[in-house]
């Protein structure tokens, strides 16, 4: 028995929780702020990070599948970047939320 077809809005919403769950994992999330201020290599990433080169490549492979990250090639070096303005401002927001919930002067805290 085919199971029922999903709606556009249900599809929708299980792709953002997917990119939200890669997101979610702190190196991964670490990865996408490493390149936030200009485009950064997979060895400038790892190095950053603390993480290997295959480890690295494996985490934004996933994120370039979720459609975060984009990649370009220059040579032999690739480049990795958020994939759109969006995504920037997405973390940008996020970023200055989280900073809002740590000073010492806010009601609201973060786990």
């Amino acid at each position: 028995m085919a199971g029922k077809p999903r709606s556009p809005e249900r599809l929708r919403t299980v792709r953002m929780a997917r990119m939200f769950r890669l997101l979610g994992d702190p190196t991964r999330l670490s990865l996408v702020l490493g390149c936030l201020a200009k485009p950064r290599t997979v060895t400038e990433l790892a190095t950053q990070s603390g993480l290997s080169l295959p480890l690295t490549s494996h985490h934004l492979r996933l994120l370039r599948t979720a459609g975060l990250v984009e990649a370009e090639r220059d040579g032999r070096r690739v480049y990795y970047q958020p994939a759109d303005r969006h995504i920037r401002h997405m973390l940008a927001d996020i970023t200055h939320h989280a900073d809002q919930c740590l000073s010492p002067s806010s009601k609201r805290k973060t786990p």
